[in-house]
């Protein structure tokens, strides 16, 4: 299958490695996901990855229950680490070379995010899982992701999701709900949609990178989108 993306940033929410567990780590979900990016990585495309940790812990819910926002946030950064090293385990047992860099200095488990040894790290064709988010409170692993994607110029953001695209509403709760093909992110911004947050898209907006949203619970996604194939919901900045 030809590829038109040489490099990618590929985002995974923390509750798509759950599977149909209700919280935690699925190790057939993350042995899944480990084998495909195998596969694009075998064609020569060179992935880095951000994970989020809502399947471990949730920053924003701990705060509704009266936590205050920065020590919950920290929580859930720490949480991307579990996924992270979970990843990389799994990547490594099936041949993969990788690098775990974390936003927040952790010497014994990761390395400390470095943007020009990251650069290095997918030059030399190892795949690359950011891990902590931004290393600050108050910033999604969504805004990490578009961050991480500008800074090592990866050419698209993948978000890899539980449902197979952006729709105009919850498909599960609104039957009526409407999936869209493509978006604009001013139409994201303006419609409120669920895509990534309104800062990660701004950072998109502002420096023309797409987003596409995916179904990651369907076999052979990853590698359909690499080769540019109609696959979920595009945001860009033009239709």
């Amino acid at each position: 299958m030809p590829k038109k993306y040489k490099r990618v940033l590929l985002k995974l929410s923390g509750e798509a490695l759950m599977g149909s567990q209700p919280y935690g780590i699925d190790p057939v979900v993350v042995e899944t996901v480990a084998r495909e990016v195998k596969e694009v990585c075998d064609q020569g495309v060179e992935v880095a990855v951000v994970i989020g940790g809502g399947n471990i812990y949730r920053g924003v819910a701990a705060t509704a229950k009266g936590m205050e926002r920065a020590s919950a946030d920290y929580m859930g950064m720490l949480a991307t680490v579990l996924n992270a090293l979970a990843l990389q385990n799994s990547l490594e047992r099936i041949g993969m070379s990788t690098r775990v860099q974390s936003a927040i200095e952790m010497m014994e488990l990761a390395e400390p995010y470095i943007r020009r040894r990251a650069v290095r790290h997918l030059e030399k064709k190892r795949v690359v899982i950011f891990a902590a988010g931004t290393g600050n409170p108050y910033f999604t692993t969504d805004t990490a992701a578009a961050l991480r994607a500008m800074e090592i110029g990866a050419e698209v953001i993948m978000k890899a999701t539980k449902v197979d695209g952006v729709y105009s509403a919850d498909p599960v709760k609104d039957k009526k709900a409407v999936r869209f093909d493509e978006l604009t992110y001013l139409d994201v911004l303006q419609k409120g949609l669920k895509v990534m947050d309104a800062t990660a898209v701004s950072l998109c907006m502002d420096n023309d990178l797409p987003i596409i949203v995916f179904d990651l619970k369907k076999p052979g996604n990853i590698k359909k989108v690499i080769a540019g194939r109609k696959v979920g919901t595009i945001v860009r900045g033009k239709r």
